[in-house]
Formats: structure tokens, C-alpha cells, sequence
């Protein structure tokens, strides 16, 4: 994967970095894994807006993604790279023995032709699915499960990736992106490697038209806006605003929002890293 800077034709290319598309492969998905995907506009069941700034957008559809990588012991084979509207990462199609179709994450080094497998018994190679407990000490790995079954729930956008620290018991220590450390239990299942399209993080759109592709509209600042629309807004002239909160009066910075008896604490070893 690698980025492309565009000769500066026009003002909305001056900034533009894109990604190259160079690893995809098929252009159409496979249409038993399509499904048709509605978009909200941030309204909910009876039409008032309950999220701001989103809406428009060019129309997406939904791809059925195999986060739970079940089928133990089936060998399967990649057929193709994929493009997928609805995620940083690209999408892999495989072909299992038995005839069914799926897609999952593609990890970086994944390529068409390479024969993937998943269960306790599969080997720790990029792109298949194990348990923790069958994982070496220090792998690099992406699509963790919270519980046994459940599907991944952790480490599954572009370029990110965590790695099996070491092993207490029943759980398995794992350091996450955000630096984050925490115990798993073992019988979770987690994919060997790191998720692909590493390259996202160096993307500009360029312009605010590709913002609005995307389905964000303009965003407005609290410090510009009326007292009574929200906290920070009012004063003569340009003022600061006042302590950062939202438009509810929740502080926006240092405020600890976690729950502080949250059931999942008990796992936590260390806490993300904080920006200094």
C-alpha cells in the first residue's frame, strides 16, 4: 500500500493525498455478501435529528464481514482484494473448501492465492485465527475477541495492530494501540498479523467535498455560536470561552467519563498513555 501526492491542477488537488489502490483486486463484491445499508442522517425512528453535522453522502453498500473466523479446521483460500466503503481496512474474499464464501480484515503481506485456516490447530501465520492460548508469547495480532464466540471486538481498523504480551492463568496479557494493557482470556480468538492499508493515517481529502462524500456536514464551534445555543458561545468581540465543554455543559477535557466500577476495570493492568 503506498500514497500518491497529485500534480496540483486544481485547488482541491493542492493538498490531495490519496492511496494508490495498487493491492485491489476486484472492483465488484460478491454479491451473496452484499446487503442494502440505509443511512440515518443522524435522525432516529420518528425523524428528529439526534446527531449533528452528518447526512448526504454517497450511497453505501453493506458488506457481511466473518468476524468470528468459526469454521475450525476448513482451509480456505483468498480470492480476491477489496475495497469496503464502510471501513478504513480492505476486505479479503475467501474461498473455503466446503464451497461457502466470506470476507474478513486483510492483515498486511495477505495475498490472492494464500491458503488461510482457523481453530486451535492452525498454524500462527498472518491471517489465520487462533486462540490466544495457541498464540506465541510477543505476536503481532489484530480481531481480538472480549469473549469466546462473540467476534472481534478490538484492533480492527487500518494499519492498526496489538501484541500477546505474556500470560497469567487463565488470561492472556495484551498491550493494545492505544497502550492500553489489559488481561483477555485465552480461549478468545485474535488473528495473527496487522491490519492492512497501514498507509490510511497519511490520506488528506483535499477539500471539503470529499468530507461531504463521506456523510459529514459542516461542523460549527461552540465559541462562535449564541449563550443560549451553547455553553462556550457569547462575549464581545473573539473570547476563548471559557473551560472546553459540550453543548450540554459536559467538560471536554480532564473530566473522566469511564464509569468508575465498570465491571471491566478488573482487567485493565494500564491505563492508555496520556498525551503530555
Amino acid at each position: 500500500m503506498a500514497v500518491r501526492k497529485l500534480k496540483p491542477v486544481t485547488p482541491g488537488q493542492r493538498h490531495k493525498i490519496i492511496g494508490t489502490f495498487e493491492e485491489i483486486t476486484a472492483s465488484v463484491p460478491e454479491k451473496s455478501l452484499v446487503r442494502g445499508k440505509r443511512s440515518t442522517g443522524g435522525r432516529n425512528n420518528s425523524g428528529k435529528m439526534t446527531v449533528r453535522y452528518r447526512g448526504g453522502g454517497h450511497k453505501r453498500k453493506l458488506r457481511l464481514v466473518d468476524f468470528k473466523r468459526e469454521k475450525d479446521g476448513v482451509p480456505a483460500v483468498v480470492k480476491t482484494i477489496e475495497y469496503d466503503p464502510n471501513r478504513s481496512a480492505r476486505i479479503a474474499l475467501l474461498y473455503y473448501a466446503d464451497g461457502e464464501k466470506r470476507y474478513i480484515i486483510a492483515p498486511i503481506g495477505l495475498q490472492v492465492g494464500d491458503k488461510l485456516n482457523s481453530g486451535a490447530e492452525a498454524a500462527p501465520e498472518v491471517g489465520n485465527a487462533l486462540p490466544l492460548a495457541n498464540i506465541p508469547v510477543g505476536t503481532v495480532i489484530h480481531n481480538i475477541e472480549l469473549r469466546p464466540g462473540q467476534g472481534a471486538k478490538l484492533v480492527r481498523s487500518a494499519g492498526n495492530f496489538a501484541q500477546l504480551t505474556s500470560r497469567e492463568g487463565d488470561y492472556c496479557v495484551v498491550k493494545l494501540p492505544s497502550g492500553e494493557i489489559r488481561k483477555i482470556l485465552s480461549a478468545c480468538k485474535a488473528t495473527i498479523g496487522s491490519v492492512g492499508n497501514s498507509d490510511h493515517a497519511l490520506e488528506q481529502s483535499g477539500k471539503a467535498g470529499r468530507t461531504r462524500w463521506l456523510g459529514r456536514r459542516p461542523h460549527n464551534r461552540g465559541v462562535v455560536m449564541n449563550p443560549h445555543d451553547h455553553p462556550m458561545g457569547g462575549g464581545e468581540g473573539r473570547q476563548s470561552g471559557g473551560h472546553p465543554r459540550s453543548r450540554t455543559g459536559l467538560y471536554a477535557k480532564g473530566l473522566k467519563t469511564r464509569a468508575p466500577k465498570k465491571h471491566s476495570n478488573k482487567y485493565i493492568i494500564e491505563r492508555a498513555n496520556k498525551k503530555k
